[in-house]
């Protein structure tokens, strides 16, 4: 691990400070027109306000000027080309699950909350789609298909909203069968920087007509237009679907029965590690008694024939890594069961250490790459004492650590950062990404040149140009550029530079 370096330490009040820029807060007049045009569902709340400006990350809150609760693609252009006329920010807020700082008004300006447009626009079973507004939840939408026959396959794990996903990329539990969020979009209506309605793309399967729009704003983030409907893919129940736990002597044992799967070809349709820190705080969360061992949570889906020879294939593979016998869950209600606590992971996590915060790594690393990238950073974890469960949807390459931290106590805070940095650089090395599906948000821009070149990074500046030009869309994220200084160029993380 000679190839990585600590982050320089910074203290809590300079972390604070990092992300506080200049504000472009609105005008008088400006307040005025939103509030005439939306009436209550406009709010300077204090408490509306930090809501808004506060995520699921280790930063301080950052609210925002006003909050607007806008119900249709209309509305949110008239709050855009409102906030231009003043080069005023703008902020999309879903659910406000992000885990990197996506939401934080770093510069102030008016939060778009897309909550309350959460209709289910259409349902084409003979087409495999559907369209929703941006605020329709995973899970409201997985219930408007009940009895269709189709389900929506993303699921990150939180009840995000579809446009919240869309906006990072998300991917999650299915990946390894169904693919990411990218995988399963067929066309969005966004409002750009100068309040116009675009529409990314046709109802066709394919087209070879220009460049791929739609892809162009999935994993966006917010800096490059406004989601406000999205067409998804759908895809069909399986006829068979059967779960199973299996638990092992090491997370690299599980880790290396899954790449044994997936190099075999066996088409996983869920492969959940948990190491034994992450099923202690589950048992405890969720009032279970698990094996605090590293487990492995399985699915497979396909006819009877199939789902027996996928879970025998798999099963000798175990054994041959030290699992231990499949308990089995094949009933939707045993499998609910099942999963459930796995969707409850981060919070559980949370409770080790009653008052924390998390630092979230999110690194992702070719399949051949994973059981090193892991096994280097459990026992970087162990050198450190950090309390920090690891977890993940290891069959395509992806896991997290939760680094519980004090937010207050800046040594716990600068050891965080300092593991953060040294697992991403680590993933690099492999030939893996920063971040595989929570997106760049505040915290990852300072390795975008090193993932991708200082070429690329100019390529996605220039495109914030020429769609933003007045910058004012989620300003400070991503490319993280800056109205006062032209772009900002030091590419710091809000946490300490990644040098």
């Amino acid at each position: 691990m000679a190839f990585i370096s600590d982050t320089p330490l910074v203290s809590a009040a300079d972390a604070a400070a990092d992300i506080t820029m200049p504000r472009r807060s609105p005008s008088p007049a400006l307040i005025a027109t939103l509030q005439q045009r939306f009436g209550e569902r406009f709010s300077r709340s204090r408490a509306v306000l930090l809501q808004h400006g506060t995520d699921e990350s280790a930063y301080p809150p950052a609210p925002p000027d006003a909050v607007v609760f806008v119900t249709s693609t209309d509305e949110v252009a008239f709050v855009v080309q409102a906030c231009a006329a003043e080069r005023v920010p703008v902020i999309a807020f879903g659910a406000g699950s992000s885990v990197e700082g996506h939401l934080l008004a770093v510069e102030g300006g008016i939060c778009v909350d897309f909550t309350q447009m959460n209709a289910v626009l259409a349902v084409r079973p003979e087409d495999m789609t559907a369209t929703v507004q941006a605020g329709v939840t995973r899970s409201q939408l997985n219930a408007t298909l009940s009895g269709s026959g189709f389900f929506f396959s993303v699921d990150p794990g939180a009840d995000a909203t579809i446009g919240g996903m869309v906006a990072t990329g998300a991917s999650g539990t299915n990946t390894v069968r169904y693919g990411t969020m990218r995988d399963n979009v067929r066309n969005l209506t966004v409002v750009t920087a100068g309040g116009e309605v675009l529409r990314t793309a046709s109802a066709a399967r394919k087209s070879s007509a220009g460049y791929n729009l739609t892809q162009l704003y999935c994993g966006s983030e917010g800096t490059l237009g406004l989601i406000t409907e999205i067409t998804v893919r759908l895809h069909p129940h399986p006829e068979v679907c059967a779960a199973a736990v299996v638990n092992f002597p090491s997370v690299h044992a599980a880790v290396d029965c899954v790449i044994q799967a997936v190099q075999a070809g066996v088409a996983l349709a869920r492969a959940e590690m948990l190491d034994a820190l992450t099923i202690r705080a589950i048992n405890a969360h969720s009032n279970l008694s698990m094996a605090e061992l590293p487990t492995l949570c399985l699915e497979f889906g396909g006819g009877q024939a199939q789902v027996d020879e996928q879970a025998e294939w798999v099963r000798q593979i175990a054994a041959e890594c030290g699992g231990s016998e499949f308990q089995w869950a094949t009933r939707p209600e045993e499998r609910t069961r099942l999963w459930s606590p796995r969707h409850h992971a981060y919070f559980a996590v949370l409770q080790l250490r009653p008052g924390s915060r998390c630092v979230t790594t999110d690194a992702c690393v070719p399949i051949s790459a994973l059981a090193q990238c892991i096994a280097d950073t459990v026992a970087d974890i162990a050198e450190h004492g950090l309390v920090a469960p690891v977890f993940g949807h290891v069959g395509d390459g992806n896991f997290h650590c939760l680094v519980l931290i004090d937010p207050e106590n800046p040594l716990e805070v600068q050891a965080a950062e300092a593991f953060s940095h040294r697992l991403v650089r680590r993933a690099l090395h492999h030939g893996g990404t920063s971040t595989g599906e929570h997106g760049v948000g505040l915290h990852k821009v300072g390795y975008l040149a090193e993932e991708h070149g200082e070429t690329g990074v100019a390529v996605m500046r220039s495109i914030k140009r020429a769609l933003d030009p007045l910058n004012i869309l989620n300003p400070g994220k991503v490319v993280a550029a800056r109205l006062d200084e032209g772009w900002r160029t030091d590419e710091s993380s809000p946490y300490g530079k990644a040098q």
